[in-house]
C-alpha cells in the first residue's frame, strides 16, 4: 500500500487556524492591504529611477529630476511606514491567535480524564502548551504573510520588468525554473527535518522534566551517570535533527545567491553591450532598473524558502496541538442535578472497573455508607481501595454498576457540584509554589483569610501555621518543598475542611508523618469527620477502631464488612489476620 502524498502546505490545517482569526478580521484584512501596497511601492522605486535616468540624467535635463527625487522620497517614506505597521500587526495577530488557542488547549487539558494523564508525558504536554504555541505564532508573524508579501512583490516586479524590457526579462527568467524546482525540493525535505526536530524537542522536555522532578531518587540511588548518558543520547539526536536542517540550508541558500548573481551578470553583460554600442533595445535607465529589480526578484525567492522553514515548523506544531485538541478524553458531564449539599448516603451497587482492558480492578463490589457515618476501607496494596475514591469523584468511568449519593446516580449530578461536595485528603499532598493561604483556598473568591484562620483554629493547626515566617502568607515553593510531609498533610486537611464538604475522603492521610504531626492530624480528623459522611482509606489503628464500619478488600472484592470488634471475632478472618500481623505490632510498639 502506497504512502499518502505529503502536503507541503496543509490547507485544512490552515482553515482550522483561520477560525481563530475571525475575531481579528479587521486586522487580517488590513494586513492584506498592506501586503499589496508594500509590493507596489517596492517596484515603484526602480521604475522611478529608470525614468529619472532616461528623462533627466541621460538627456541632461534638470527640470524634472527634482520631481523624480521628491516622488521617490515620498514612496520610500510610505513604504517604510507600511513595513513597520505590517511587521507589528502580523506579529500582533499571531500572538493574539496563539493566546486564544493556548487558552482553549489549557481548558481542554483541565477537563481530561485522569486516564489520559496516566498514559501521557507531562513534558510532551508542556511542549504542546508552550514551545509549539510560539511556533504557531510564527506562522503569521514571520511565515505566511511574509511569504504572500514576497510572492506578490515578485509578481509585481515580474510584470514591471516585462513592461520595461522583454529581452532583459527573458534573460532573468531563464534561471527561475531551476531555482523554483530547487525551492520545492527544499520545502519537502525541510518539512521532514522539522518534524524530526519537534519530536526530539518533545523527548528532551519530557526527559528533563521527569529527571528534575525525581532528582532526589536519582541521587539516592546514584543514577547520575546513567541518566547523564541517556540525556547525551537524546541531546545527540536533537543535535543531528537540527544539523540536518542546517545542511539543507547550506545547500539551498548559496544556490539561490549564485542564481541571482548569474542573472545580474548576464543582464549587465547584455544590457551593457547595448548601451555601449548605442543599441535601441536597452536604455541606461532599463539597465539600472533591472540591476535594482534582480535582487527584488531573487531575494524574495530566497526569503520565501527561509520563511517557509518557519511556516513548516509552525504547521508541524499546529498539527501536534490540534491532535491534543481533537482528543476526546473528557468525562461525560450530562448531569442536570445541581447538588447544593448532600446528606451523604453513598451506595456502590455491583460496580465493575478496570484501568486496562481485561484487567479488572473492582469485581462487582457493593456496599453502603450511611449519612454521617465514618467507614474505613482496609486491604493490601492493589486491592482497589483508592480506586473507590477515584470513581466516587468520577475521575474515571465505571464499566458496569451504579454509584449513587442520596439515591441519585452520580452521572446525573453535574460534575462541578459533585466534586464541590466531596473533599479529598490524599496521601501524596500536592502544594503549588504559592502562599499557604492560596494553597488552602486555591484562590476561591468566596473563602476569606478570616474564614481560613477560624477553620485552622477549629482543627488545631493555627499555631503551627503562625509559627512559620509570614504565617498564612509563607511561600511553600514548588510542591511545598519548604514544609515537611506532616506539615503538608496538615495544610491539605485545612484545605478540605475550609470548603465545608458534605462528604470527606481521607486516602491514607496519616501514613508517612512524624508523631507530632500525627497527633495534630488525629485531632483534625476527629473534628472534620464529626457529623459528616467520611470514607477513610485506613492505615493507622486508631482511625480504624473508631470507624462505624470497616470494609475489607482483597483483589478487587469486598471480603468482609463490620465493626472493629465484629471483625476481630471472626476465626481466621482476613481483617483479624491483618490486625494481628500489622496493627497489633503497632500497638505493642
Amino acid at each position: 500500500m502506497s504512502k499518502p502524498k505529503e502536503k507541503i502546505f496543509d490547507v485544512n490545517l490552515f482553515k482550522r487556524l483561520f477560525v481563530y482569526i475571525k475575531p481579528y478580521k479587521l486586522v487580517f484584512i488590513s494586513l492584506q492591504i498592506m501586503v499589496v501596497l508594500s509590493a507596489v511601492f517596492s517596484a515603484a522605486t526602480p521604475y522611478l529611477t529608470k525614468y529619472a535616468i532616461d528623462n533627466s540624467i541621460a538627456v541632461k535635463l534638470k527640470e524634472d529630476f527634482l520631481f523624480y527625487i521628491i516622488v521617490m522620497l515620498v514612496v520610500l517614506i510610505l513604504q517604510t511606514a507600511i513595513q513597520l505597521a505590517f511587521i507589528y500587526y502580523a506579529a500582533w495577530l499571531g500572538q493574539n491567535l496563539v493566546k486564544d488557542v493556548r487558552t482553549k488547549l489549557f481548558n481542554h487539558l483541565l477537563n481530561f480524564k485522569m486516564k489520559y494523564y496516566d498514559n501521557s508525558s507531562v513534558g510532551v504536554l508542556i511542549t504542546r502548551s508552550v514551545t509549539d504555541m510560539e511556533r504557531i505564532a510564527d506562522i503569521f508573524g514571520q511565515g505566511l504573510f511574509m511569504i504572500i508579501k514576497d510572492l506578490l512583490t515578485m509578481l509585481v516586479v515580474f510584470g514591471v520588468m516585462v513592461y520595461i524590457n522583454v529581452k532583459l526579462s527573458v534573460i532573468v527568467f531563464v534561471l527561475l525554473p531551476l531555482l523554483l524546482y530547487a525551492t520545492r525540493i527544499f520545502q519537502k525535505v525541510m518539512k521532514k527535518a522539522f518534524e524530526e526536530v519537534r519530536t526530539e524537542v518533545s523527548n528532551l522536555n519530557s526527559f528533563v522534566q521527569e529527571r528534575l522532578t525525581g532528582m532526589k531518587i536519582l541521587q539516592l540511588f546514584t543514577r547520575e551517570d546513567t541518566e547523564y548518558e541517556k540525556f547525551k543520547a537524546i541531546n545527540e539526536r536533537h543535535k543531528k535533527g537540527w544539523l540536518k536542517t542546517v545542511w539543507y540550508n547550506s545547500i539551498f541558500f548559496p544556490l539561490a545567491d549564485l542564481s541571482g548573481s548569474i542573472a545580474m551578470g548576464l543582464v549587465a553583460w547584455y544590457g551593457g553591450l547595448h548601451v555601449v554600442l548605442e543599441g535601441t533595445d536597452v536604455s541606461q535607465g532599463d539597465l539600472i532598473a533591472f540591476i535594482m529589480f534582480i535582487p527584488m526578484l531573487f531575494r524574495p525567492l530566497r526569503q520565501i524558502a527561509d520563511k517557509f522553514n518557519t511556516l513548516q515548523m509552525g504547521m508541524v506544531a499546529a498539527n501536534r496541538v490540534f491532535k491534543v485538541l481533537d482528543t476526546t478524553s473528557q468525562i461525560d458531564d450530562h448531569g442536570t442535578y445541581i447538588a447544593e449539599t448532600f446528606k451523604g448516603d453513598i451506595r456502590f451497587e455491583n460496580v465493575f472497573f478496570n484501568y486496562v482492558e481485561d484487567e479488572a480492578v473492582l469485581k462487582g463490589i457493593s456496599f453502603q455508607v450511611e449519612a454521617g457515618a465514618t467507614v474505613a476501607i482496609v486491604g493490601a496494596t492493589g486491592a482497589g481501595k483508592s480506586t473507590i475514591i477515584n470513581l466516587l469523584n468520577r475521575f474515571y468511568e465505571i464499566k458496569d454498576g451504579v454509584i449513587s449519593v442520596d439515591g441519585i446516580d452520580i452521572k446525573d449530578v453535574t460534575l462541578e457540584s459533585l466534586r464541590t461536595q466531596i473533599a479529598v485528603v490524599l496521601q501524596d499532598v500536592f502544594l503549588f509554589a504559592n502562599t499557604i493561604l492560596n494553597n488552602i483556598t486555591l484562590n476561591h473568591p468566596e473563602i476569606t483569610e478570616e474564614q481560613v484562620c477560624q477553620a485552622a483554629k477549629d482543627i488545631g493547626i493555627h499555631d503551627f501555621i503562625m509559627s512559620l515566617p509570614n504565617g498564612y502568607h509563607y511561600n511553600v515553593k514548588e510542591r511545598g518543598i519548604m514544609l515537611s510531609s506532616g506539615q503538608r498533610q496538615l495544610i491539605s486537611f485545612l484545605r478540605a475542611y475550609v470548603t465545608n464538604p458534605s462528604i470527606l475522603v481521607l486516602d491514607e492521610a496519616t501514613s508517612s508523618v512524624d508523631s507530632y504531626s500525627e497527633q495534630l492530624i488525629q485531632t483534625a480528623t476527629d473534628k472534620i469527620t464529626k457529623g459528616r459522611t467520611s470514607i477513610v482509606i485506613a492505615h493507622r489503628l486508631a482511625t480504624v477502631k473508631k470507624a462505624d464500619k470497616i470494609i475489607v478488600m482483597d483483589a478487587g472484592k469486598i471480603v468482609e464488612q463490620g465493626t472493629h470488634d465484629e471483625l476481630l471475632k471472626k476465626e481466621n478472618g482476613y481483617y483479624r489476620n491483618l490486625y494481628e500481623v500489622q496493627f497489633l505490632k503497632e500497638e505493642v510498639a
